[in-house]
């Protein structure tokens, strides 16, 4: 994406979902869809919800435009994988969105998601985890079925993450620089020779900076809204939509360039060290893990130090800290698997400070 066309496209995204999360915020208040506060919520006032389907429609538009005017995407192999990256977005945001509206059983929720799964491993593919895992070809058929676990649990731990005003969406934001930064920083170390065509690694590079630059802007838009404290709130179909784009562009940046997975498992340290821990405790003490609870690392932590604190110090957490590291890795100069206990070390110990998965 050139320069000028990434400012366009940049503000376009920001405009659109800025405008948009504003109409659907009074549309709630009309309709009176609003999350209202509980034992099991963060939040003290009444707040419309349903705002992250700005969020979708946005960044679903302008890929769809840039599939459609861009020579990258020209090729039948390539619209198919944009198409099937859209769709994933649509099918985990229809079941967020159905369950914004009334709510719906878990395992047709389940289903839902797996879905989405298999229509993002069809816009990526699942070679590189097959790579980096070092699979033999005979248990090749490993690399679909973990790839479609983690795409389903980065779905439901960014809903599960999605609880306090804007910490899904800093997290997005974030994350989504870092991305963009660690394909930057391979291809100037990784030129490619001018006199070879890259063909398919046009496309790879393409969503692995575009896409997240799409999701990043338009995210900016709607965090005006959501900004603590919050006047509208994402909503299922928003954080389903963010979960699934986040696992497939992950995804996307190991088809470029298959080390960068760890990368994004770098990136991505702050929200699954919280969610993983609070999970595996709760499903210990045999609770219905799959409920609303507020025994999350940065709910303990929201009571203590409010949201706006929160937040900040997760997106300074994923900027000054997981992202240096996820460049090292990105850049060849720090093995993976170093690099991830350095970076998860300090987050585990801080979310068992913080009590993650335990009562209040």
């Amino acid at each position: 994406m050139k320069y000028a066309s990434a400012i366009l496209v940049a503000l376009l995204a920001i405009i659109s979902s800025l405008l948009l999360t504003g109409r659907f915020r009074r549309f709630a208040l009309k309709r009176g869809l609003m999350d209202l506060p509980n034992s099991r919520s963060s939040h003290e006032t009444p707040t419309p919800r349903g705002g992250g389907v700005a969020i979708v429609i946005t960044v679903l538009v302008l890929l769809a435009l840039i599939a459609a005017t861009s020579d990258q995407y020209s090729g039948y192999n390539e619209l198919k994988r944009t198409m099937s990256l859209m769709m994933s977005g649509i099918v985990a945001a229809a079941i967020g969105y159905a369950d914004d509206h009334g709510g719906t059983p878990v395992l047709a929720r389940l289903g839902a998601h797996f879905a989405a799964a298999a229509f993002a491993i069809v816009a990526t593919g699942t070679a590189p985890i097959a790579h980096e895992l070092h699979l033999p070809l005979s248990l090749s058929f490993i690399a679909p079925i973990v790839a479609s676990l983690y795409l389903v649990w980065m779905v439901n731990l960014t809903n599960f993450m999605d609880g306090i005003d804007g910490l899904a969406s800093i997290e997005t934001l974030t994350v989504c620089v870092g991305g963009i930064l660690c394909v930057l920083l391979y291809q100037h170390l990784h030129p490619w020779p001018t006199n070879i065509p890259r063909m398919q690694g046009d496309y790879n590079a393409s969503i692995a900076t575009a896409l997240p630059f799409i999701v990043a802007a338009s995210t900016m838009g709607f965090l005006f809204w959501n900004w603590p404290p919050a006047r509208i709130f994402m909503g299922d179909a928003g954080s389903g939509f963010l979960g699934i784009m986040l696992g497939a562009m992950s995804l996307a940046a190991a088809a470029f360039a298959p080390h960068l997975l760890w990368s994004w498992m770098i990136l991505l340290g702050a929200f699954i060290t919280d969610a993983t821990l609070t999970l595996l405790r709760r499903i210990i003490r045999r609770e219905k893990f799959y409920q609303a609870h507020r025994s999350h690392a940065y709910q303990h932590a929201a009571r203590r130090w409010g949201h706006q604190k929160v937040t900040v110090a997760f997106g300074a957490v994923n900027l000054l800290w997981l992202t240096p590291i996820a460049l090292a890795v990105g850049s060849t100069r720090l093995n993976a698997f170093l690099a991830l206990a350095i970076a998860y070390a300090p987050l585990l110990i801080a979310a068992l400070y913080l009590k993650a998965g335990m009562p209040e």
